[in-house]
């Protein structure tokens, strides 16, 4: 099957594996519940950052499509105003004033930055800005640009592969507490033989420093005990050290982490991709159609192999041996000539494909073909922006599980009703793992959760803000 990966690295300070954008000093999370929200753009990031914060938030949302506007205010409770987010009546009229947050997502990253910094002028709303490209990060970072926050889908696309990559075999990987805890969903059928059959899991031999939080089952998902047997169909959800979170991926396909790769695609999302594979020490090989781009990737990227060559070419597959690559990534924009080069990677030996989506609905195909795994960009955008509306103690968060769970990495209260209860005490979540006094470790059921802990706990979105008042 194939697993659509989801991103969640850290947005409040510089933990997770690979440094975020929110490099500037000072960000903080703007949580209010019922924080009045103007979100510009309602194409797809706009609509799935509307999608997570429309329960909680009261959201207005502009674009100048009809059409898109009345798709996002029949799907939820909000506010539209159709206009420009450049246009300074178009802001007023949506009540810019009395906002918390702007969160500007349209396509078009000058219409963006003009929104946020006409947003600035007009009120004291905090500005969140969606770039496509990476070119405006490093302004971005030097305090140039006057917003609190600058998310790059290349580079949380690139981010999010990267994780992929790190630990293969897992349908989901995000990375917590600098790196030291690793939040891994597992497809146990893909193990060979199939992991835990008909054993509960006391009796599973289990990698050391990990836990299993919840198991997926039938669209739900329970908080297992020491007896819970495995069904078929089942996927779970664990918590690990790094260490042993390569022991999770090896249990289920064998496979050690991907150390070389076959990009295909030399535009702005595949340039980003090969950076950001290439600064984490692997080795890429980058294949290209267009000889204008393939050159200038070369020149761009002294540390990779570029060819100008087509990925549906089986005659250069078999004289570059790509199908002794461990993985291979498709980015190059067109969905179709993206599944068929996938296919033919994996007709030539390829044992681990990646493609990132042009359109999402697209998922179920690439599912089909035995695709194993895709990124939707733009879900990986909307993922960050919405992190800013948390609770300030809630240092990182994820979404998994096509939005269904959520994981954060929040601090204890000393006044909170479940310090020094055990962590299993806590309703309609799962605790991971525990940050005490800079040591992580893994805990059981009757380990109690102390003031001052960073707890990382799975829950379902609906609870979020229930977890954030209890802990």
């Amino acid at each position: 099957m194939a697993w659509r990966v989801r991103s969640g690295v850290l947005v409040v300070g510089l933990e997770g594996f690979g440094a975020d954008v929110a490099t500037a000093a000072g960000i903080r999370a703007c949580h209010d519940a019922g924080m009045q929200v103007i979100v510009v753009g309602a194409g797809q990031v706009g609509h799935t950052v509307v999608k997570s914060l429309a329960e909680t938030h009261e959201c207005t949302v502009i674009d100048i499509d009809e059409a898109r506007l009345e798709a996002v205010s029949h799907a939820y409770d909000v506010r539209i105003t159709r206009g420009s987010g450049t246009w300074r009546e178009t802001l007023l009229e949506a009540g810019v004033a009395d906002a918390g947050l702007v969160l500007a997502c349209t396509s078009r990253d000058e219409v963006n930055l003009v929104t946020a910094m006409l947003a600035r002028r007009l009120s004291s709303a905090r500005t969140v800005v969606r770039a496509t490209g990476m070119d405006y990060l490093a302004a971005w970072r030097a305090g140039d640009l006057d917003v609190d926050l600058l998310v790059s889908t290349a580079f949380e696309t690139a981010s999010a592969v990267a994780r992929t990559l790190h630990v293969p075999g897992a349908r989901h990987v995000d990375f917590f507490a600098g790196g030291e805890v690793v939040v891994l969903g597992v497809d146990i059928r893909e193990a060979k033989p199939p992991l835990f059959a008909g054993r509960p899991l006391r009796d599973a031999d289990l990698p050391a420093a990990s836990r299993v939080v919840a198991v997926v089952r039938d669209g739900s998902w329970i908080r297992p005990t020491a007896h819970e047997v495995m069904r078929p169909g089942d996927w779970v959800i664990v918590m690990a050290s790094l260490a042993a979170a390569r022991t999770w991926s090896r249990l289920v396909t064998g496979a050690d982490p991907v150390d070389d790769v076959a990009l295909f695609g030399a535009g702005r999302m595949g340039t980003a991709i090969a950076r950001v594979l290439l600064d984490k020490g692997l080795s890429v090989r980058l294949i290209e159609p267009d000889a204008a781009r393939a050159r200038a990737a070369a020149a761009a990227l002294d540390r990779a192999r570029v060819f100008h060559a087509t990925g549906l070419d089986p005659a250069f597959l078999r004289r570059e041996r790509i199908g002794a690559a461990g993985a291979a990534v498709f980015a190059g924009g067109d969905d179709s000539r993206n599944l068929h080069a996938a296919v033919l990677a994996k007709v030539h030996g390829v044992g681990l494909t990646l493609t990132v989506l042009d359109d999402p609905a697209a998922a179920e195909v690439f599912e089909a073909a035995g695709v194993d795994v895709t990124i939707d960009p733009g879900d990986e955008t909307a993922e960050k922006m919405a992190r800013f509306t948390f609770d300030e103690r809630t240092h990182q968060m994820a979404m998994l599980g096509d939005d269904r769970f959520e994981v954060l990495d929040i601090t204890v209260r000393p006044d909170s009703r479940f310090a020094h209860g055990p962590v299993d005490a806590l309703p309609g979540a799962g605790v991971g793992a525990i940050v005490r006094g800079g040591t992580v470790f893994f805990p059981d059921g009757e380990d109690e959760l102390r003031p001052g802990d960073r707890v990382i706990v799975l829950t379902e979105p609906e609870r979020v803000p229930v977890i954030e008042h209890d802990l």
